[in-house]
């Protein structure tokens, strides 16, 4: 059976303050449901001290960022490395986000980099993936998915994808307040789940957690997690409410094999 994973990206929401006040909240009432699966939050880079502090004491929770460079060092302005994250007790680290696509330019070829980088760190990678809804509408959306799996994960170990979380998020439910419907996101998920076993193989497909991430909320959480293929989400909005997020935990807890 392969754990639940619910992670928080937070994006460039919650100040060292703010984040204080979050997890006083949070791991306040956080009770018994964190034993059923794993919990992240990637909070922005001035957040990560004060998390990581917080966190100390919290086992339950993992330390995520929200990204990190290719590099290790040198003259990379604004650049953060996995040697830093690791200093800050950080576990995971999205990576290809959407946004990190779209807006920052990242192509398939410095995602891979950076998943390497990751690996070569011992950060867990969550490795984000997704169409377009002119992609979708194209049916375009194996191309494009096979295509990302593919470049991705080109040159890692089984052992290096085994240890990497893949998150889903159709690029179209992203902040939109739509959602992929529940079958939608299954079918997308097994596909991926097939893809993985082709480039890499059918044993470290089967234990891949795959996460669905795409307005994901406490109403529609149980109906994805009860889908077999899906693992876990990657929150947006919905994780920057304690309550709102402890909810989607406490649903994702009720998966069963």
């Amino acid at each position: 059976m392969r754990r639940p994973i619910i992670a928080a990206n937070w994006k460039m929401n919650l100040g060292p303050k703010e984040t204080s006040g979050f997890l006083t909240t949070f791991l306040g009432d956080l009770g018994p449901q964190c034993e059923e699966c794993d919990i992240v939050i990637a909070p922005p880079y001035v957040s990560l001290v004060e998390a990581s502090a917080r966190f100390a004491d919290h086992s339950a929770v993992s330390l995520g960022a929200q990204n990190m460079s290719q590099f290790d060092s040198g003259a990379y302005t604004g650049e953060i490395s996995g040697m830093m994250l690791k200093e800050l007790f950080v576990h995971f680290v999205i990576i290809g986000h959407s946004e990190r696509r779209a807006i920052f330019g990242e192509t398939d070829a410095v995602i891979n980099a950076k998943l390497k980088k990751a690996r070569e760190c011992n950060l867990r990678p969550i490795f984000c993936i997704g169409e377009t809804l002119d992609q979708r509408d194209a049916g375009r959306l194996e191309e494009v998915l096979r295509r990302q799996i593919t470049l991705g994960l080109e040159g890692l170990s089984e052992r290096d994808v085994t240890e990497t979380v893949i998150a889903y998020e159709p690029v179209w439910a992203i902040g939109t307040g739509r959602t992929a419907t529940a079958d939608q996101a299954q079918d997308a998920h097994a596909f991926v789940r097939s893809v993985v076993a082709e480039v890499v193989s059918p044993s470290v497909a089967n234990k891949v957690r795959i996460q669905y991430g795409g307005s994901v909320k406490p109403a529609n959480t149980a109906e994805l997690m009860a889908m077999p293929d899906i693992d876990g989400a990657l929150v947006g909005g919905a994780s920057l409410d304690p309550q709102s997020f402890l909810q989607i935990i406490r649903q994702s807890g009720k998966k069963k094999d």
